[in-house]
């Protein structure tokens, strides 16, 4: 695959990273907290795999996505990404997990709520980066 193909990859990734999060944001607002969690936290892995497809880095799991996008992206400072980033990325997959597979896990409005606001804010600045690629 050439450059363009992996930027067009990252595109893809993130316009789906946005579907996934229109989605969490839907499932809020009906209540169902658990299952918002889980779309907000596929919507910031997609964000977080497609910035690595811009740099033609693969990965083959969800932590691996995490670690990679903290490796590359947050430790690099060629890029806008922080600490609080991949503070946001690993807490959302921490609380998906709990909100998938902990029976007595009780997934509160308020913890989903910012968790979606701050899969947002990192999903824009991903957008922003790649746009700034081209």
């Amino acid at each position: 695959m050439d450059e363009n193909n992996y930027i067009d990859l990252a595109k893809a990734r993130i316009e789906r990273a946005k579907e996934l999060l229109g989605d969490a944001e839907l499932l809020l607002e009906r209540g169902s907290y658990a299952s918002a969690n889980n779309r907000a936290y596929y919507a910031l892995e997609k964000a977080c795999n497609g910035l690595l497809a811009s740099a033609q880095i693969p990965s083959k799991s969800h932590r691996g996505v995490i670690a990679q996008f903290n490796q590359y992206f947050v430790s690099n400072d060629q890029t806008p990404f922080d600490a609080e980033d991949y503070k946001v990325v690993a807490r959302a997959e921490t609380i998906r997990s709990k909100s998938d597979y902990d029976d007595f896990y009780i997934a509160s409005k308020e913890e989903t709520k910012l968790l979606i606001s701050n899969a947002r804010l990192v999903i824009t600045k991903a957008e922003t980066y790649l746009k700034e690629k081209e």
